[in-house]
């Protein structure tokens, strides 16, 4: 969901113009020239060829340099993933490393150029095709240690409420279709509105005080509240002690 600025007067779209820093003019396009800082307010600076010449050439061919375990890539150096169909003619090379992935339970790792850069990538089967996973590469990834953590005990009583809370909304599988984007789909709807010339105003949200918490009280009120979701459900013997309903004589 993205927006554009717009000139309140005229209703008119704004247009963004590229102003140097130490005069305040405005650069003209054919001036403008890329630069990398490497001292503080120092740049060296690179031509169009010169920054050509540094991009990779662009393959469009997937380098697979090994065959790995399936699962075997940590979930954090995922970043994007993308559908993979053959060329023409590829048809059956397609379907063979398809086919050799899923029987042999591995996934292949290489690289992939493009738009003048390198990708880490995995290749995975997925139904009857494969699909490609861009990867982080490893300097991209921080480390866990680096987030600051208190040690504390955990106690018993407070994992067994804890299990329990876990059980309550225990699934045997993820369904993706039941969650939907509601705040896309409210902004979707106030802009309608908007459309259809209704004014709209937005009641002011109380500020959310942050405080302290006793642990075992928040965990209590969890599965009490995960109780009372629950739908009714009447047990035979309760269904038994119900009254029949009389029928009306005709």
């Amino acid at each position: 969901m993205s927006f554009n600025q717009i000139d309140r007067r005229d209703g008119a779209r704004i247009k963004q113009q590229l102003i140097s820093s130490k005069s305040g003019e405005i650069v003209p396009k054919e001036e403008i020239v890329k630069g990398y800082e490497f001292a503080k307010d120092q740049y060296v600076l690179f031509t169009k060829d010169e920054i050509k010449a540094l991009e990779v050439a662009a393959t469009y061919m997937i380098d697979i340099n090994e065959f790995v375990p399936d699962g075997s890539v940590e979930r954090i150096y995922f970043d994007k993933a993308y559908y993979l169909g053959p060329d023409k003619g590829g048809a059956r090379a397609y379907h063979l490393l398809a086919q050799a992935l899923k029987t042999t339970k591995r996934i292949g790792v290489g690289r992939y150029a493009v738009r003048g850069r390198q990708h880490l990538v995995m290749v995975r089967p997925k139904e009857n095709g494969l699909m490609l996973e861009q990867l982080h590469f490893a300097d991209e990834v921080r480390a866990f240690a680096e987030v600051p953590l208190e040690e504390v005990e955990v106690k018993p009583a407070e994992l067994e409420l804890a299990k329990q809370l876990i059980a309550q909304g225990a699934r045997d599988d993820f369904d993706p279709k039941s969650y939907r984007d509601e705040v896309r789909e409210q902004i979707t709807a106030m802009i309608q509105r908007k459309v259809e010339g209704e004014d709209i105003s937005i009641a002011p949200t109380e500020k959310v005080e942050h405080k302290i918490i006793d642990i075992m009280e928040a965990l209590k009120a969890s599965l009490n509240s995960a109780d009372k979701r629950k739908p009714a459900q009447s047990t035979d013997a309760e269904k038994a002690k119900k009254p029949a309903k009389k029928k009306r004589a005709g």
